[in-house]
């Protein structure tokens, strides 16, 4: 367990598209009781049944360790967060507008709540515990079915509200039309794991479960497959070198399933950054260390942090 030792206990909750992971952070840092359920989906009422399900978890963990109660908790949800004001403000998944998650959740847990962003949470683990934590600029990319990420700037995290590290829908060179072209797509429509895959589905007529079969392709000499990972590398590097001119970056993180493929991602991406870069500083290009429970750890530390236990 990366978590050291604090005070008191906390409840952690990251509230996925799919699953919720829960589980009671005791105050040696060891995760008890860690549940995985299917996230509630009410299009009538989503925030409320996301939250329902969470105290549901909560009188459950309670009851299986009555020894640890928790003295606060930590919620971290997908889409736009607005953590100072405690709202969901937009959940295209799962369907909330302006949810006020943390007033909703204290009410009805009884103990502190800390609310933020489940990306921008698992990312301030991996900055502050991974292999980016030597460095104050850093961008960590989640990189599965869709792109997301976190932005970092002198070692604190960027929120502007919640619409800061849409990365995902920043805008690319569209390799589709043409080499001469000025059209552009967004970074998730083609570096993304299901961008890549969608992407050799419509060029080769051939379906692929996923980016890791395109990469297969790609090694066994599949010309189609090279040609829609060289460009999913193209797109990456260009928003990273973008990243690079904008705001400083020192370091990248790479997480979510993409990061999986390891050095057969890694090695060309550092290769086209190099190759795009002029006078620039060459960013550290890091595969995340944390793995899937980096958001729940992330949880647990900003309910740590919210009764000023830290880490």
């Amino acid at each position: 367990m990366v978590l050291g030792a604090a005070e008191s206990p906390v409840l952690s909750f990251d509230v996925g598209g799919t699953d919720i992971k829960a589980g009671l952070v005791d105050a040696k840092g060891v995760v008890l009781g860690m549940r995985r359920v299917p996230t509630p989906l009410d299009p009538a009422r989503p925030g409320e049944a996301v939250v329902e399900r969470l105290v549901e978890l909560a009188m459950e963990l309670a009851a299986e360790f009555p020894a640890t109660p928790a003295k606060a908790a930590g919620i971290i949800v997908p889409g736009i967060v607005d953590s100072m004001a405690g709202i969901g403000v937009y959940s295209a998944n799962l369907g909330w507008r302006n949810f006020p998650f943390t007033a909703e959740a204290e009410k009805r847990l009884g103990i502190p709540v800390a609310f933020d962003h489940d990306v921008r949470s698992a990312a301030a683990v991996e900055h502050a515990l991974g292999g980016s934590k030597e460095f104050s600029e850093v961008v960590v990319m989640v990189v599965g079915t869709g792109i997301a990420a976190a932005v970092f700037s002198g070692g604190k995290a960027v929120t502007a509200g919640g619409f800061a590290g849409e990365l995902g829908h920043a805008q690319v060179p569209d390799p589709d039309a043409g080499p001469r072209s000025t059209a552009a797509t967004i970074l998730e429509a083609v570096g993304s794991a299901g961008g890549i895959a969608k992407r050799y589905q419509r060029a080769s007529g051939t379906p692929v479960p996923g980016a890791r079969e395109v990469l297969a392709l790609a090694a066994s000499g599949d010309s189609t497959a090279q040609r829609i990972w060289a460009e999913a590398v193209d797109a990456l590097a260009f928003t990273i070198c973008q990243c690079v001119n904008i705001i400083g970056t020192e370091a990248v993180v790479i997480g979510g399933g993409l990061a999986e493929a390891g050095d057969e991602l890694l090695d060309p991406l550092r290769a086209r950054v190099d190759q795009i870069l002029d006078f620039q500083r060459r960013p550290r290009l890091i595969r995340a260390q944390l793995g899937q429970d980096a958001g729940l750890l992330g949880a647990a530390l900003n309910a740590r942090a919210l009764l000023g236990a830290g880490q």
